[in-house]
């Protein structure tokens, strides 16, 4: 997401879970999503087991970007790993963004106090 590289955030929850990383077509009728990083398999509908593998797809029931709530995802790659909720201030001015789904620990790295 544009502004996030180098911002300082908050963790607001951390979940164990297998995300994915997915590709798909949102239904507000946008431009194809290409490598959507991260759906956690609890934001799936009825997805079985996990881990999903590349080229299955599922339909999503989640709405943390704009189109995805009902849109069929084709999922690209799979990561069982510890996901995490943020709240941030874009880097490149904006306002607050609260409760942001999701972020991996790769992704985040300590401040110094």
């Amino acid at each position: 997401m544009e502004g996030m590289e180098g911002a300082e955030a908050v963790i607001e929850g951390a979940y164990d879970t297998t995300a994915y990383a997915v590709s798909y077509t949102p239904e507000n009728g946008g431009d194809p999503v290409e490598n959507h990083k991260w759906v956690i398999h609890e934001e799936l509908e009825d997805p079985g087991e996990a881990p999903l593998q590349p080229g299955d797809t599922a339909v999503m029931n989640t709405d943390h970007m704009e189109g995805m709530m009902g849109a069929e995802a084709e999922v690209d790659s799979a990561e069982n790993t510890t996901v995490y909720m943020i709240t941030f201030t874009p880097t490149n001015g904006g306002d607050e963004v609260s409760n942001h789904k999701w972020v991996t620990g790769e992704e985040l790295s300590e401040t110094e106090e």
